[in-house]
């Protein structure tokens, strides 16, 4: 892989959960070599999960050239604790710039191949953790997913509409938080190596990445007892159906545009009541009953004359045909085999040192000759 701005930079990839491939595929994007290492007991048992066994091999190219956390690597299927794999391994750590893996901690150094070790084969090398809780604290050691993080932070239960039960969010908040926050840290540790002329380990934990979800309300409510009950407290912003039985969402928590909006929908009347708390239940039981007498296309031609702030809410087809979004080179054809896969654009806009353009991921162990041959091996 060549261009982008980080053309140069070698990334052994040893992780398998969201929040480490996400990590990886921003630094693919942005033109890192990203070398993935693939177990092949742990691509049997996704297999087998997902039903992918049973299928050709021609499927399974296809399923994997769909994936978008794998777009832009090349995959290395090797065993990482058979005592085979150790020379190569270890060197694909001693020209790696950074090493990005997501095991529960102590994993990976059971197999050799923890920070210590690979910073006395590579004292330059950026060393990227990522899992649950971090690697300290009394929580170090437990096992999850993105719901048990955002349960951890206490963000999960300031989630969902009702005020009586908490709500999954229905998209993978704390994985991708916590990607992003790999890739600040370790281009940050890579900076910094460019003054001490070393590696050093980053630590990012799930749990703290979503902790700057609450950060909102710890910032306006000093005295947490006296935080609102989850669920929405303002008239001013809200999800409503149309006669179609489509839905739009509005946030016109300024005055000027709850002014507009009110107007836009006839009830101007409520425009000095923003604040009014006693008569929020009122105003927003008027506010349904008003929206669901038209549909939503007549409603969205009424809101964009207003100029309020509002939005169908799209489904995931309709956001990736979205004029916009494909505008902004969020939405992608991806060339494959007999033609192309539609895939999600970098979210990452650089003027001068763009994003390299998609390369769809191929089947797990597709680059071992080659990946095998550049280390000195299969001569």
């Amino acid at each position: 892989m060549s261009g982008g701005p980080l053309a140069g930079i070698r990334v052994v990839d040893f992780s398998k959960f969201l929040p480490g491939p996400y990590c990886t595929w921003l630094l693919a994007d942005l033109g890192a070599e990203v070398i993935r290492i693939e177990h092949p007991r742990e691509i049997a048992k996704q297999a087998q999960v997902f039903g992918w066994d049973k299928l050709s091999d021609v499927e399974r190219e296809r399923i994997r050239a769909h994936d978008i956390f794998a777009r832009n690597k090349r995959s290395l299927l090797i065993d990482p604790g058979a005592d085979t794999s150790r020379p190569v391994i270890e060197e694909l750590v001693r020209r790696a710039d950074v090493l990005v893996e997501d095991y529960r901690p102590g994993v990976l150094a059971s197999m050799g191949y923890g920070y210590e070790a690979v910073a006395a084969i590579n004292p330059a090398l950026v060393y990227c953790s990522v899992t649950l809780c971090g690697q300290t604290g009394p929580n170090r050691d437990k096992p999850g997913h993105d719901p048990i993080a955002l349960a951890v932070a206490g963000a999960l239960s300031r989630i969902g509409e009702d005020p009586v039960r908490p709500g999954f969010p229905g998209v993978p908040v704390a994985d991708l938080l916590s990607g992003s926050n790999a890739v600040i840290g370790i281009l940050s540790a890579l900076i910094a190596r460019g003054t001490t002329g070393r590696g050093q380990q980053v630590d990012i934990a799930m749990s703290d990445a979503a902790m700057a979800l609450i950060a909102s309300t710890v910032s306006r409510n000093p005295d947490l007892s006296k935080v609102p009950p989850r669920g929405r407290h303002r008239a001013d912003i809200g999800i409503y159906e149309t006669a179609d039985h489509r839905f739009l969402v509005a946030t016109d928590m300024e005055p000027r545009y709850w002014q507009r909006f009110c107007a836009a929908v006839g009830r101007p009347d409520y425009a000095p009541l923003q604040n009014d708390a006693s008569r929020r239940a009122e105003i927003r039981a008027e506010l349904e009953r008003i929206f669901a007498t038209r549909p939503l296309a007549e409603w969205l031609t009424v809101l964009a004359e207003a100029d309020t702030q509002f939005a169908p809410v799209s489904s995931i087809e309709e956001a990736l045909a979205d004029p916009h979004n494909k505008a902004r080179g969020m939405v992608v054809d991806v060339p494959v085999s007999g033609g192309t896969v539609r895939q999600i654009g970098s979210p990452i806009r650089l003027s001068d040192t763009p994003a390299v353009s998609p390369r769809a991921a191929r089947i797990a162990g597709a680059d071992n000759d080659d990946i095998l041959e550049e280390l000195g091996f299969n001569r």
